[in-house]
């Protein structure tokens, strides 16, 4: 099924406020939903809102609070998300953020007590479009097992980073620090696919192309040690910094009835301070790379070329709650 940017927004924020979300929160997810389909991350976008909606109908997610925004030092910015989402708490400090960030040149945005972030370029990306260099990190439920390891350690624990770039798209790199996100594991299983080697191991913490065992054990880190040090500087951000539980303390994102209680951590900088010509200097190099066959991450659709295609198996199971 086809939707322009509109009306797959009121779809998203009707289901929402259907499962128990207050307007504000609908419009913040609903807006983050959208924005991760036009960015091409469809597998954080409208395929993980039934986990939200899900999570609002069973408590994990508090539709109805309020963040709690507090300033304990100039350019700093600590929001208490009370069970909610993080999107919501990001929407609630964004004017703050940049505030301060051209003011002091550098502020720090911290996070607790929410719901998984989602996309979580989706922050930096934003920043970037008003002008900021932005670093973002997040940790989650534990899904991920990290060296000699068979049990669940660490969430997917991504790093997300983003810079202006003059007259074009911000660019935005955006990954996990686990070999694929969790979400292509479980849609592989229900589909009854296989994965490839190195995604992930099985209850006995055996490596397995078996989605529905894969689904029984854990996330593998991409390159081995290398990538389970980025998980681990990522949950220090996330969670060692804005006193946000630790993956390892989490409580599931898709079961029962409490919050899984992660953390955010986003800093965002004023280049042109420091580099007077530096959107302009980031366009030419951008070029540069480019001419040369070099991959550049980032950019999305316009408003006017958004059109966005679910599965009728999704819509379905989205029209299910409101």
């Amino acid at each position: 099924m086809r939707y322009d940017r509109k009306s797959a927004t009121e779809l998203a924020i009707r289901v929402c406020v259907a499962a128990g979300a207050s307007q504000a929160m609908a419009i913040s997810l609903a807006e983050a939903t959208v924005a991760a389909e036009c960015s091409g991350r469809s597998s954080v976008g409208f395929a993980h809102l039934p986990d939200y909606l899900e999570s609002l109908l069973n408590g994990r997610i508090n539709g109805l609070e309020e963040p709690a925004i507090f300033f304990p030092a100039p350019a700093l910015i600590q929001v208490d998300a009370k069970g909610g989402i993080a999107q919501l708490g990001f929407d609630r400090a964004f004017e703050e953020l940049l505030t301060r960030a051209s003011t002091y040149g550098v502020t720090v945005f911290s996070l607790q007590n929410s719901y998984t972030a989602g996309e979580l370029g989706y922050y930096v990306r934003r920043l970037a479009r008003k002008g900021l260099v932005a670093l973002a990190a997040t940790n989650g439920s534990p899904l991920m097992a990290a060296g000699q390891s068979s049990e669940a350690v660490y969430g997917t624990n991504p790093l997300a980073f983003a810079a202006p770039v003059d007259n074009k798209a911000p660019l935005v790199i955006d990954q996990a620090s686990s070999a694929t996100a969790f979400v292509n594991i479980r849609q592989a299983a229900e589909r009854g696919e296989r994965i490839p080697e190195g995604w992930a191991i099985d209850a006995k913490g055996q490596t397995t192309m078996d989605s529905r065992e894969a689904i029984k054990g854990a996330l593998l880190a991409f390159g081995g040690a290398r990538g389970a040090n980025i998980a681990l500087m990522v949950e220090v951000l996330a969670a060692g910094t804005t006193g946000a539980n630790w993956s390892l303390d989490a409580p599931s994102f898709a079961d029962g009835s409490h919050s899984p209680g992660v953390g955010l951590f986003i800093v965002a900088l004023n280049p042109e301070l420091l580099a007077p010509d530096f959107s302009a200097r980031m366009a030419l190099q951008i070029e540069r790379l480019s001419s040369k066959g070099i991959h550049i991450p980032g950019g999305s659709c316009t408003e006017d070329e958004m059109e966005i295609v679910l599965p009728s198996s999704l819509v379905a199971t989205l029209e299910q709650y409101g």
